[in-house]
């Protein structure tokens, strides 16, 4: 049995995160500037140090010291005085940085096939006529073998299936001409985001986030300090993740210590105006994936960002502290106080307004998964350092991780777009020979001077007798005549004249 991880002391007691019951889930919660991040860095180290892999994503830009030893800090030297934690030596461990634009870490890739309808239409906030299409235009990929790996495949998918919407209304549904038009707009303004860079291949492979180095456990940063600004997109993508977790591993049972530990930051935004739909599938990921041996702590601002359902399976609680100067805020207080399990000598709503940075109200679930009486105490400090690395650092990590190279150069494969594009080029020959050959059925009897012409001996390159010529002039009159007189015999027969 793995040693329980000394997360929180104060004056009488000390809390223990159970390592058999990480995989129970938590929530980190507080106010800005309340040292969510620091217990966030200090929980992680704790995972690597047993061996377990830890992924997290790095909002401010500043969880990339967890690289490298802390020391100098004198905040962190008085917790430790204070704390009376003893052994404790600053300490660098195992770091992969990965980034979707491919500029702070390795390149986070995902197909189009593989994040599906339901997490495209959520990234491009479409509505449920357009998501209805767009469920339709990924069952006539499927149903005619096209793969979509890119966003030029889903574009030319889109373009196929509204030039086509006929052929597919009798045996998919209706497609709105609208609707293909929002989504071909939705695509660009996420192009215009750096939203491309998320599709292609090579797809990440989820082996690598659960990588240990030396018997720790590698922690992957994800650079989300620029896929911030894309709220929607940064919520998509971690939960995409998740769904690749719950998905690809097998099933494990209870553990001694999770296989990964997964941290969602700014998890508020994985529900903010989240579809029905979506919510449900996040809430049956989360109840589901503790048997594949995933834990997932959720890091917010509030209890209250996280739906009910979501919130009851969260065991693991670190509250930081919250500001009530409203009605509202004070609401908001009592809600997150009721949340953990009562201590009698404890009142939690007033703790929770006057908690210091880096104090909190910790409950832990307890050997028989149960949460533990609620206690106030000092978030234990990490031993790396606090605070972003520098530039040249970061790239000499970069270039020495264990998936160097793996992810650096963009396959193109042959895929919906080449196989469209092909059919189109093809369909077009074809059509262009057609007229061709039409143009010269039209063309040969005027290349022969006509049939009296040839019968009559013209052609050729030599100067037409007199005789010749008057013979082509009848052959023009006859011609003539015949012409006039067929088509005043059509005219007057639709207008009714009279011969």
């Amino acid at each position: 049995m793995t040693d329980p991880l000394l997360i929180a002391k104060n004056d009488t007691a000390e809390r223990f995160l159970l390592p058999q019951m990480a995989n129970r889930h938590g929530l980190i919660t507080g106010a800005t500037g309340t040292g969510k991040t620091v217990t966030l860095q200090t929980l992680a180290e704790h995972f690597s140090a047993i061996g377990v892999p830890c992924f997290m994503s790095d909002v401010k830009g500043d969880l990339s010291g967890i690289s490298q030893p802390g020391g100098g800090n004198a905040k962190v030297a008085e917790r430790v005085e204070m704390l009376k934690l003893e052994g404790f030596q600053p300490q660098g461990w195992p770091v992969t940085f990965w980034d979707p634009f491919g500029e702070a870490g390795h390149p986070v890739r995902a197909t189009i096939s593989d994040m599906g309808p339901l997490l495209l239409s959520r990234m491009l906030d479409l509505n449920e006529t357009q998501t209805g299409v767009l469920n339709l235009v990924f069952k006539v990929a499927d149903d005619n073998g096209l793969l979509l790996l890119d966003l030029k495949d889903l574009r030319s998918m889109l373009a196929f299936v509204g030039e086509n919407a006929r052929q597919f209304t009798t045996e998919y549904g209706n497609v709105s001409a609208a609707s293909i038009g929002a989504i071909q707009r939705g695509l660009l303004a996420l192009e215009s985001q750096g939203g491309d860079r998320l599709f292609g291949e090579p797809m990440l492979n989820i082996d690598d986030l659960m990588q240990t180095d030396r018997g720790r456990g590698v922690i992957n940063i994800l650079a989300a300090d620029r896929l911030m600004q894309s709220p929607k997109l940064y919520a998509t993508l971690l939960l995409w993740l998740l769904a690749e977790l719950f998905e690809n591993l097998p099933e494990a049972g209870d553990l001694d210590k999770p296989k990964l530990v997964f941290f969602f930051d700014e998890a508020h935004l994985l529900f903010d105006g989240a579809p029905a739909a979506l919510v449900e599938k996040i809430e049956q990921v989360v109840r589901l994936i503790r048997s594949k041996g995933v834990g997932v702590f959720f890091v917010t601002q509030n209890p209250a960002d996280v739906p009910d359902k979501v919130l009851s399976q969260l065991g693991n609680r670190v509250q930081h502290a919250l500001r009530a100067f409203s009605p509202r805020d004070q609401k908001a207080v009592r809600a997150a106080a009721e949340t953990m399990r009562d201590n009698p000598d404890l009142d939690e709503a007033t703790a929770i307004t006057e908690l210091g940075v880096g104090e909190a109200l910790v409950s832990f679930l307890d050997a028989k998964g149960r949460p533990g009486v609620v206690e106030r105490a000092y978030i234990v400090p990490p031993r790396g350092q606090i605070g972003p690395i520098t530039d040249a650092q970061r790239r000499q990590l970069i270039q020495t991780s264990l998936v160097a190279g793996v992810y650096d150069k963009v396959v193109d494969r042959e895929s919906a777009h080449e196989i469209l594009k092909a059919r189109a080029e093809k369909a077009a020959a074809a059509a262009a020979t057609e007229a061709e050959a039409k143009q010269q059925a039209k063309a040969a009897p005027a290349k022969s001077g006509g049939l009296l012409g040839d019968i009559l001996g013209g052609g050729g390159g030599r100067r037409e007798s007199p005789a010749e010529a008057m013979a082509k002039s009848a052959a023009r009159s006859i011609g003539s005549q015949v012409g006039r007189a067929i088509i005043r015999g059509v005219l007057g027969s639709l207008l009714g004249g009279k011969r």
